[in-house]
């Protein structure tokens, strides 16, 4: 659509010699890829990065969650190298150690499921 309408907008020259960038990359004119994307914006394609989204809100959860969980592992790692090296064992390290099998891979498929959710939603925040 030919657009013949015009809005003044002011950038410092980084910004504009970004925008240029990125519409002469697209082979777009500068004006018309800052209309499409201030069209994109309006028609609820695009949201602003300072915008923050109930998705945006769930990506922070997950990778709280991904970090807790990792946490986890590094703890049963820290015990079974101290006991690896030489070290004495604390009373509740036995029975820590009795899962470590099952908790390392528990928190492998853990962190892998949270990243592929994680995922899910980054993609779904830029294509909604």
């Amino acid at each position: 659509m030919q657009r013949k309408e015009r809005v003044d907008v002011r950038y410092s020259v980084a910004e504009k010699q970004e925008i240029l960038a990125e519409a002469r990359r697209l082979g777009l004119a500068g004006a018309h890829f800052v209309g499409a994307v201030v069209m994109a914006h309006l028609n609820g394609d695009l949201a602003l990065p300072a915008e923050r989204t109930a998705v945006d809100d769930l990506i922070d959860e997950y990778a709280a969650l991904r970090e807790q969980v990792a946490r986890i592992g590094t703890n049963a790692n820290q015990i079974a190298h101290r006991l690896n090296s030489g070290g004495d064992a604390h009373p509740v390290d036995a029975a820590v150690l009795a899962e470590t099998g099952r908790l390392v891979a528990l928190v492998q498929d853990t962190v892998k499921a949270v990243d592929a959710a994680a995922n899910v939603a980054a993609t779904t925040r830029w294509t909604a």
